[in-house]
């Protein structure tokens, strides 16, 4: 290539948003955390290991009889609310800045389960109807 001699249109991606392809016969529904499959391909979060935290679905997505990418979620980052764990792994104020986990698609807990659980995201607040999760 050489140097532009002349306006150009250069492409843009915002950072926040993103369209994951999904994986074959997934269904990610609204407001559900999305992970990226050790694949590359968007499915609902789940506490498979290998898995990475992707953000949350804006919409609902169902690739019921379809090839691997047949279809995308759109997904955002940012901070959002899910449900809290329970007994042991009850998240509190007190893991605020701290990572936290996926328990399933709606559901996070204080610890990994012995590395079992791959990471959410950051706490980024504790209130009585759940933990407020940064996604990077």
């Amino acid at each position: 290539m050489v140097a532009l001699v002349g306006p150009r249109s250069t492409p843009e991606k915002v950072g926040s948003e993103r369209a994951i392809p999904l994986t074959a016969n997934a269904k990610v529904f609204q407001g559900a955390m999305v992970q990226v499959s050790a694949a590359g391909f968007g499915v609902a979060a789940t506490a498979t290991a290998a898995n990475i935290a992707a953000g949350v679905a804006r919409e609902t997505v169902d690739n019921a009889g379809g090839a691997n990418g047949a279809v995308a979620v759109k997904t955002r980052r940012g901070i959002f609310r899910f449900a809290n764990s329970a007994a042991g792994d009850l998240i509190t104020r007190s893991e605020i800045g701290k990572q936290v986990f996926v328990v399933d698609d709606q559901t996070v807990a204080k610890t990994n389960n012995a590395g079992a659980r791959p990471v959410a995201g950051t706490c980024f607040d504790v209130d009585a109807q759940g933990v407020w999760v940064e996604f990077l």
